[in-house]
């Protein structure tokens, strides 16, 4: 890092400092605004299947809503920022981290590595969704691309990306995990086996599985979009190691996702996500502040409802135009750089003969 990168950085922190305090009351009505929702609208689902199953997703869909928001618990809990007490951020990480399907220590590791590396090249890999370079593309085998595109295609990252990793890949152990990541996972596990058990015996398998499915499917959903669309933006930062900062990938490197009110408390203020990046210890509840009393922060890609559906069709990183570019774009790309090279042989081959 550059002495202007640290001065930057220095100066930046001292911005947001003042907002990364943790306010304990604010903590706690936060869990009751949370919770408190979440259960009655899983409860008023649960009584509406006698009605009609359109107004049981009626319920379901906002409570998906709130079972994001108390993914952000568990999120604030991994970074020491919901609570002073890092027991306290522990305990209520793990009991969101069950309601959410997240097991709690896996998940504050890989998060960890994602923001020690985000925008960065040569440290993808961990924690982040797969982003291949338009000539790394082009130097895979086919097996490979083929692979990649079936990865990249909306259905199978909102579709199918819910299921497998919430309910699939969270139940396992990372290899080489520690003893507490892997004991809280198991601890998780227990504990969802247990918690859905006793609803299925209060309400019966099928009820249960009629409310269940769709808010879990939902808030997947929507939680994997929200990472997706906060990083995942035309022209986002992306620099290999020797010229990554940390500044650049909070900044430019993470959007800030202008939500409407409702959806932006319901998320959690998430949506300022470049505040995240640069200081992660800011609780959800003061993100807003901070961006709103540091203008530097206020230069950060904005994107919208609307805009942010663009990013559907973003594949592929462009090292040499500094964007992402879909599969098409990237065809168009690479036969105009052939034109190019064959004019540069043109030149040079001549040269090579007349020895």
């Amino acid at each position: 890092m550059t002495t202007n990168q640290t001065s930057q950085l220095s100066s930046l922190k001292k911005s947001v400092a003042p907002y990364e305090k943790t306010d304990r009351k604010a903590s706690i009505y936060q869990l009751i605004n949370t919770l408190g929702p979440l259960v009655l609208l899983w409860t008023a689902a649960y009584f509406s299947l006698s009605v009609s199953y359109w107004l049981t997703l009626l319920f379901a869909v906002p409570a998906a809503g709130f079972v994001i928001r108390t993914f952000i618990i568990c999120h604030d809990c991994c970074h020491g920022s919901f609570f002073k007490n890092r027991k306290a951020n522990d305990i209520f990480g793990t009991i969101t981290g069950v309601l959410t399907l997240v097991p709690y220590r896996q998940w504050k590791h890989s998060h960890s590595i994602h923001h020690a590396g985000s925008s960065n090249l040569d440290k993808r890999g961990i924690g982040d969704i797969w982003i291949m370079t338009v000539d790394e593309y082009a130097a895979a085998k086919p097996l490979q691309r083929l692979y990649y595109r079936i990865y990249r295609n909306p259905l199978v990252l909102f579709v199918l990306g819910p299921i497998a990793v919430f309910v699939i890949q969270y139940r396992f152990n990372a290899k080489g995990a520690r003893r507490k990541e892997r004991m809280n996972t198991y601890l998780t596990n227990v504990s969802i086996v247990a918690l859905y058990g006793t609803m299925i015996m209060l309400v019966g398998w099928q009820a249960f599985l009629l409310v269940q499915l769709p808010v879990v499917f939902v808030s997947g959903f929507l939680g994997i979009w929200l990472f997706y669309v906060q990083h995942q933006f035309e022209d986002t930062y992306f620099e290999h190691d020797e010229e990554w900062s940390y500044v650049n990938a909070a900044v430019e490197g993470s959007s800030y996702y202008k939500l409407p009110k409702l959806l932006q408390w319901i998320t959690g203020n998430i949506g300022f996500h470049h505040v995240h990046h640069l200081s992660p210890k800011v609780p959800n509840y003061n993100l807003e502040l901070a961006h709103n009393a540091t203008p530097p922060l206020q230069k950060a890609t904005t994107i919208t409802l609307s805009t942010s559906l663009q990013a559907l069709k973003y594949r592929l990183w462009d090292e040499e135009h500094k964007t992402f570019v879909s599969f098409k774009e990237m065809k168009q790309r690479l036969q105009q750089k052939k034109p190019a090279a064959a004019e540069v042989l043109k030149v040079i081959k001549p040269g090579f003969q007349s020895k």
